[in-house]
């Protein structure tokens, strides 16, 4: 029997697991806990704790321990059960009163035997077979039903041989122990409640993350992929980096609050495309709006060719019988016709977009828009090309203008205006930042905000590096192929001299090889050649 002392002792173990369920967050961990806590505070040498399945007809075993047999299965062990779920009803569907469990929960009764052999009404004959094969002697039971907040049974938590501590012999479970055994399972099952309840509220948001992800990947298959994948190589870089244990990066380090965080902000970095219109997420030629207007471009030439026959016609008729008029008619035809040729192969080969356009090339289109005239369907003589045609075709780089830059750039601001408005928790207050600085650049002329390398978190600054360099690699833009591994990290080296990126995170990036384990994992194999480091990092 416990004396008064023994038991205000065990009474101050309860508060303290009480305040150990609470801060769990792995629920393995936490049921784990729950178990090895009530065997620590009635004395128990074995248990097991049982969960109420999904469908409510089974118990399944999550934790089973017991000391004197080294045995240790479930939870952080990695020991899988073999048992197979307790039946909660038989097959004629009726009550399984049969095993002890069973009985806790369908009754939503605690069950305390001082001898499983001795013990008439419920069948042991699973327990005896144990014992013959271990040569265990199963005795005292305590099976304590767990009933959470709203008073449905979640879980049973059976104890097995009570110790007693001075003579070291199995005894029955006592009234104290039984009474301390029950506060714990009412306390567990609340925890163990909140505990799903925070995990699927989780699930809940990451999965309308996803759909959020799903919608931009709906409206455009050229940018899902990169929803997906910067958050991934965004996580490989931190924790390369949180491995870091020498240099100016020694200090970052990672809890799996500051994980979940970070992953998060990787999901949401883009949400804004959500606001970006189609047309321009898509434009994978220069003249490309709702269609690619480069085949109004080809009418005009073919009405260029159709002019210059008319000419050639003309001036033979004019000519007579005069073969130098003829032929000379037939040689300024020929030298247009080769003229307009070279002309459109120019404008069809501008309208790809490519990572740099030749200054060259950009004046020909600009002479070619007012040099040539052609009349439009109003009988009008008007220039070949428009403005806004001119401005397209001569786009340095890509296929976006400066409006639709600032449309595509406008993305990253309208991310952080939603982000902004949720109400986060606090392990998570650092997203809208994390998500909203990967536009921005170390020297301060990123954007939207400007912000230079003193202003930003460490993780803005990784997920800056993985949005570009998926960027670079992703075989699935609409005005490029995936660049190889090692012209991807080229670019990525200049980008860190000119103070574009972090450079402690690309030489993170470089030496703990990040950039090939994504590769490996997303480019194609043509895609993955060798790569200088040194040469990177020089």
């Amino acid at each position: 029997m416990d004396t008064a002392d023994g038991l205000f002792q065990r009474l101050e173990q309860l508060n303290e697991i009480g305040a150990a369920l609470s801060q769990e967050r792995d629920i393995e961990r936490l049921l784990e806990l729950i178990l090895v806590a009530a065997k620590r505070i009635t004395h128990a040498d074995g248990g097991t704790l049982y969960r109420v399945t999904e469908d409510g007809q089974h118990l399944r075993f999550e934790i089973v321990r017991t000391d004197s047999l080294d045995i240790a299965m479930g939870g952080t062990t990695g020991v899988s059960i073999p048992f197979p779920p307790l039946p909660l009803y038989l097959q004629d569907g009726q009550p399984n009163n049969s095993m002890v469990a069973a009985y806790a929960v369908l009754n939503d009764e605690t069950v305390n035997i001082a001898d499983a052999y001795s013990v008439k009404g419920f069948d042991f004959s699973g327990t005896r077979r144990f014992d013959e094969r271990t040569g265990y002697r199963s005795q005292s039971f305590l099976t304590v039903p767990m009933k959470n907040h709203e008073g449905v049974i979640i879980g049973v938590l059976q104890l097995i041989n009570s110790t007693d501590r001075a003579s070291r012999t199995v005894v029955p479970f006592s009234p104290a122990d039984q009474r301390l055994a029950e506060s714990l399972a009412s306390q567990a099952a609340i925890a163990l409640s909140n505990r799903q309840l925070i995990t699927q509220l989780e699930s809940l948001f990451e999965s309308f993350i996803n759909l959020i992800n799903l919608a931009i990947d709906e409206k455009s298959p050229y940018t899902g992929g990169h929803c997906q994948r910067v958050p991934e190589l965004t996580m490989m870089l931190a924790e390369a980096v949180n491995r870091t244990s020498e240099g100016p990066l020694a200090a970052f380090s990672m809890s799996d609050k500051d994980r979940y965080e970070l992953k998060i902000a990787g999901l949401l970095h883009d949400c804004g495309k959500v606001t970006t219109p189609v047309h321009v997420v898509d434009k994978s030629t220069k003249l490309q709006t709702i269609f690619d207007r480069i085949h109004l471009i080809d009418t005009r030439f073919e009405v260029l060719k159709r002019d210059a026959e008319i000419a050639l016609l003309k001036a033979t008729l004019a000519a007579g019988s005069d073969e130098a008029g003829v032929a000379a008619a037939r040689h300024d035809y020929e030298r247009t016709l080769a003229e307009l040729a070279g002309e459109k192969a120019l404008i069809h080969r501008s309208n790809i977009g490519g990572e740099l356009m030749d200054p060259l090339d950009q004046e020909r289109i600009r002479a070619i828009a007012t040099a040539r005239k052609w009349v439009d369907a109003d009988g009008n003589r008007v220039d070949f090309l428009t403005p806004e045609e001119v401005e397209n075709l001569t786009i340095r780089a890509g296929t976006l203008n400066q409006a639709e830059r600032e449309v595509i750039n406008h993305h990253i601001v309208a991310t952080i205006r939603m982000l902004e408005q949720l109400p986060w928790p606090r392990h998570l207050v650092n997203v809208p930042e994390y998500a909203g600085g990967h536009h921005e650049r170390m020297d301060g002329k990123g954007y939207p905000r400007g912000l230079t390398r003193e202003q930003m978190s460490v993780q803005a600054r990784i997920m800056g590096i993985a949005d570009i360099f998926e960027a670079l690699t992703a075989r699935d833009r609409p005005y490029k192929p995936g660049m190889k591994l090692s012209q991807a990290m080229s670019i990525l080296a200049n980008f860190r001299r000119n103070n574009h990126i972090d450079p402690d995170l690309f030489e993170v990036f470089v030496r703990e090889g990040v950039y090939r384990e994504y590769a490996e994992k997303f480019l194609e194999p043509h895609q993955i050649d060798e790569v200088d480091e040194a040469a990177l990092l020089a």
